[in-house]
């Protein structure tokens, strides 16, 4: 094979491989999408956030109401850098979704609430852990639960100072919904906070990847999950139905790995790209 011919069939093949490339997109922040499993059943809604910067813990603003202060846990503040964007599910992990990983014969307890749309409770923290690893087999896409630090951050939307429960827009223990102090929701139930995503305040707590440290003094500053300290216990963040909201108790909680409670359920993340 000649020079000039080598040189041509070099550059047909680089071309050849920049179309491909270009074809292959990343998903954008604020565009919606669903993996299909296997069955050909859709995985859960995604939503996709943008990379940047946040202050991370309690600070900013008085108290709006006796008993709102800051807790030692939710300090000292610190800046941390989210450097690329990643996929939230738009509400908590559902039992609809739950129940295609288990099937009916090791179903989580829904305490007699009903399935479907509620959140998944009496899911331990290994136990979401082996969803995540199903979920991910299943869709060929890396998914996972979400750092405490892009909790906080998909939380904020993009918010300062004291997160907003508000009024009858969560499901809380002062938040004067029907559902208060009852029992969960079904997902979807209040409107989504400014980046589309559902019930990251109340309803359920959500665990996240971290493990439990009293404050933030020592963790990561770049998103990541800190997986040092008491790791036989992790964080569970955003309250609950029957807690949380004004007055404005702590929505960052500590709880035993293998507990199953009806107050806590998860939610999941995907890592976009490789």
């Amino acid at each position: 094979m000649n020079t000039v011919h080598r040189q041509s069939t070099l550059v047909l093949f680089l071309s050849l491989l920049l179309v491909q490339c270009s074809a292959i997109t990343l998903p954008q922040p604020g565009e919606i999408f669903s993996d299909l499993l296997r069955s050909g059943k859709p995985g859960p809604e995604m939503v996709v956030l943008p990379a940047g910067e946040f202050l991370m813990g309690c600070f900013g603003t008085p108290p709006p109401v006796p008993g709102a202060e800051c807790h030692p846990r939710e300090e000292p503040v610190r800046r941390v850098e989210i450097s690329r964007p990643f996929a939230v599910s738009k509400y908590e992990v559902t039992f609809e979704d739950y129940d295609r990983f288990t099937g009916a014969s090791e179903r989580a307890d829904d305490h007699g609430w009903g399935r479907g749309r509620r959140p998944a409770i009496n899911v331990s923290w290994p136990e979401a852990q082996a969803y995540v690893a199903w979920l991910s087999s299943e869709t060929g896409e890396t998914y996972r639960l979400l750092s405490e630090a892009e909790w906080e951050y998909a939380a904020r939307a993009g918010s300062t100072g004291r997160v907003d429960w508000g009024n009858n827009k969560a499901n809380c223990a002062h938040c004067g919904s029907r559902w208060d102090s009852e029992q969960s929701a079904p997902t979807g139930s209040f409107p989504a906070n400014p980046w589309g995503l559902h019930d990251m305040l109340g309803n359920v707590g959500e665990w996240v990847q971290d493990c439990w440290n009293r404050n933030y003094t020592g963790a990561p500053s770049d998103g990541t999950a800190w997986i040092e300290g008491s790791c036989e216990a992790r964080v569970v963040r955003g309250g609950s139905w029957m807690s949380g909201g004004p007055p404005g108790a702590p929505i960052r909680g500590r709880w035993p790995a293998s507990f199953h409670m009806e107050i806590v359920g998860f939610r999941v993340a995907r890592t976009l790209g490789r």
